[in-house]
């Protein structure tokens, strides 16, 4: 029986994971999903864990936030979240933490690049992610009615940024340099119906400050949808400029870049063949699969 600790806020890249690897009960674990919300101090999760039958292990997702409450005699791993090792461990008092944790746990990271930040433990594995599943009754025009305020959506090339509205995502970063085109907020929707959506805009777009792996790109490129990354570590680590993707590192590149995946469709194909092809190299889910029975 295991406990899988997550922050389980709608919407977010941990809670994507989360949905997705739950898969390791397949293995024939018994798997019990906890928001870490619910627990303020490890003492909170070590009374959930005295109950019977008992628990004999646990997996948290974020160094941080899940890992921090898992201090206590119990075997666990942790799935770095992207925050934790980009941004936490900017915090004196959070890194300490976060070393501590790395002592007792092996960890998962999504690329080598989140692995080699990680430098205070050599217990880190690596394992990729990418799941996709697209809506099947997902209405295109009426989610560009309802978004764009226009009827003229036939005409459109839509541009999909898809993040919460976070300062690590940077969601205005480009909304001036965009802004003769027009930029709009469209509605939180489910995973499927995003996928849908994905699939069906003319390019997605990454605009965040930080990243561990952006599971909407990957998606993009699964897709067979081009992708716009601003160019930082994470996403460089999966978006090839010119091969997989287009890396951007200034509102002013990316409409530069924006317009030659507009006029260029030789470029355009060349980087959704490539992106897919990476994305089935390197993003198995049978692999990710088999990765976690392993590990727990």
């Amino acid at each position: 029986k295991l406990l899988f600790l997550a922050c389980l806020s709608p919407k977010t890249g941990n809670f994507t994971t989360a949905e997705r690897i739950s898969h390791i009960e397949s293995a024939g674990h018994i798997c019990e999903l906890r928001d870490v919300a619910d627990f303020q101090s490890p003492s909170d999760v070590a009374h959930l864990l005295s109950q019977n039958p008992p628990f004999e292990g646990a997996l948290a997702i974020h160094l941080f936030k899940a890992g921090r409450l898992l201090l206590i005699h119990l075997p666990f791993g942790v799935v770095f979240g992207g925050t934790d090792i980009n941004e936490d461990v900017k915090d004196e008092q959070k890194r300490v933490v976060m070393e501590q944790v790395l002592l007792k746990a092996f960890a998962v990271a999504f690329t080598e690049k989140l692995k080699e930040e990680a430098e205070f433990s050599s217990k880190i594995y690596v394992q990729p992610q990418i799941q996709t599943e697209v809506a099947e009754d997902f209405c295109w025009t009426e989610f560009l009615r309802s978004s764009v305020r226009t009827e003229r959506v036939d005409e459109l090339r839509v541009f999909l940024l898809v993040c919460g509205l976070r300062r690590v995502k940077d969601p205005l970063y480009l909304a001036e340099a965009f802004s003769a085109a027009g930029v709009f907020l469209a509605q939180e929707r489910s995973q499927q119906e995003l996928h849908a959506a994905i699939k069906r805009c003319f390019a997605v777009v990454n605009s965040s400050v930080s990243e561990g792996m952006s599971a909407a790109i990957l998606e993009a490129m699964d897709l067979r949808v081009p992708v716009l990354a601003r160019d930082i570590p994470g996403n460089a680590a999966v978006v090839k400029h010119g091969v997989t993707g287009l890396l951007f590192s200034s509102p002013q590149e990316f409409v530069h870049q924006s317009r030659r995946l507009l006029s260029d469709h030789e470029l355009r194909e060349r980087v959704v063949r490539n992106g897919k092809l990476y994305v089935e190299e390197h993003h198995s889910v049978k692999q990710e699969r088999e990765t976690y029975k392993k590990l727990v």
